[in-house]
């Protein structure tokens, strides 16, 4: 079965995740499901005469949806039948397309990667051409664009309340992972009824780091395939992309986050290959790679990729 959720006031919730919220849709697991988003509040759109397409239910959005904390617009829950809290909900992204043909990245001062050097507000806005797949910077380089999501998460559990978009946790939510594009697998620990998937803040392309708090923010239309796990257990999310396993830590302490990912590596490479702890942190220390995801979201984000060829169950 393939559903469509649309963008609008009555799908979008925005800045928050909360178990309590009614689902906009609900699938059953293993259906497909086309999400459409959009992005930033009215300081971030374009004069509507500079000849830009705005997706016209941002408007909407603005005019008629409470912004309830700080964060993002979401679009969402889905709730997938089935899903319980202790199961997995995996996420097969299919297929990322863009919506617009802008995006804006802005600096903001007391924020980022370097919070005091930057004290002028800033918000630019970054033409788009959709066929060549590039972004026009104003000293005229076109940027390759590599479009993902910033924002997948399920609920939290209902005891955490409502939750700002801004902060990943356990849940996912900002991750932040430039290594979730079309073609990867998420994979998200359920937290409560029904899991409540939601996704935002697209990005046309972004770094490791997201230093300035911004990528090349924009609109989004993602298709993924939800599916509900209950043969696999995690505490934390982690990733597949067709080459590699993606581990993932997020505290406010980038040592913290770093030892997160690993633990959770080497968890994963005894799980898959019968290996020891020692072999396994040892593997880690050859050939996987401790990447910084983002540090400007409050909880910071470190993740290991670990090359899915170079892992060989124990000779019996």
């Amino acid at each position: 079965m393939t559903h469509l959720l649309k963008a609008s006031p009555e799908t979008c919730a925005w800045g928050y995740f909360d178990a309590t919220l009614k689902p906009a849709l609900e699938v059953n697991s293993g259906d497909v499901v086309t999400i459409e988003t959009v992005s930033g509040g009215p300081d971030q759109i374009p004069a509507q005469d500079a000849g830009f397409h705005i997706p016209p239910e941002l408007f909407d959005i603005h005019a008629r949806s409470e912004r309830q904390l700080p964060g993002h617009i979401l679009t969402g829950p889905v709730a997938v039948k089935g899903a319980k809290p202790g199961h997995v909900l995996q996420v097969d992204i299919l297929d990322v397309k863009l919506r617009q043909d802008w995006g804006w990245n802005m600096i903001r001062p007391l924020a980022g990667t370097l919070p005091d050097e930057f004290q002028t507000y800033r918000n630019v806005i970054i033409p788009v051409d959709l066929e060549a797949m590039t972004g026009r910077m104003s000293w005229g380089l076109d940027l390759p664009l590599k479009p993902f999501f910033g924002v997948m998460g399920v609920a939290p559990p209902p005891n955490w309340g409502r939750i700002s978009t801004i902060q990943p946790r356990a849940h996912g939510g900002n991750i932040d992972n430039k290594e979730l594009v079309a073609g990867t697998t998420l994979y998200l620990p359920v937290l409560t009824e029904g899991a409540l998937f939601s996704c935002g803040d697209g990005h046309g392309v972004q770094g490791d780091g997201e230093v300035c708090v911004t990528a090349i923010e924009t609109a989004l239309e993602d298709t993924f395939r939800l599916s509900v796990r209950d043969d696999l257990k995690i505490d934390f999310p982690r990733a597949e992309t067709p080459t590699h396993l993606i581990t993932m830590g997020m505290h406010e302490d980038l040592d913290r986050c770093a030892e997160m990912a690993l633990r959770d590596m080497i968890a994963l490479i005894v799980d898959r290959t019968g290996l020891s702890r020692e072999d396994a942190y040892m593997l880690c220390s050859l050939i996987g790679d401790l990447r910084v995801t983002q540090t400007v979201n409050g909880n910071k984000g470190v993740h290991m990729m670990m090359e899915t060829a170079l892992l060989q169950s124990k000779a019996s």
